[in-house]
């Protein structure tokens, strides 16, 4: 395991839980391509609600037979490491946002490491 610490890069990707790459959920996609391209970790998020680009309301509520929930994809890794696999990022997604912002590390590998 490769060991990250101090000054990093927290990597945000906002995009719909109904979105597909490949057949397949494209946050499942992502997860597995950070996972691929050996970045230190990988969380998804599944909102409740919100809205994006094109101003419509994603939202669990009772009355809606489906749901098209907001989904937070999130990796910190170093800027290197990011912007390298952020072209491939980009050619998976269609609607959707991403964020980059400077995280400080303090910990991270499993107790038996630390």
């Amino acid at each position: 395991m490769r060991k990250i610490e101090g000054e990093q890069v927290l990597m945000r990707i906002f995009i719909g839980e109904s979105d597909t790459a490949h057949g397949k959920p494209l946050y499942l996609v992502l997860t597995e391509l950070f996972k691929e391209k050996g970045l230190a970790g990988a969380t998804v998020l599944r909102g409740i609600t919100g809205y994006g680009a094109r101003s419509h309301i994603h939202s669990t509520h009772l009355l809606r037979l489906s749901q098209d929930l907001p989904v937070v994809v999130e990796v910190v890794d170093s800027q290197l490491h990011l912007d390298a696999v952020l072209p491939q990022i980009e050619s998976l997604m269609g609607d959707g946002l991403i964020t980059m912002e400077k995280v400080r590390v303090l910990r991270y590998g499993p107790v038996s490491e630390i």
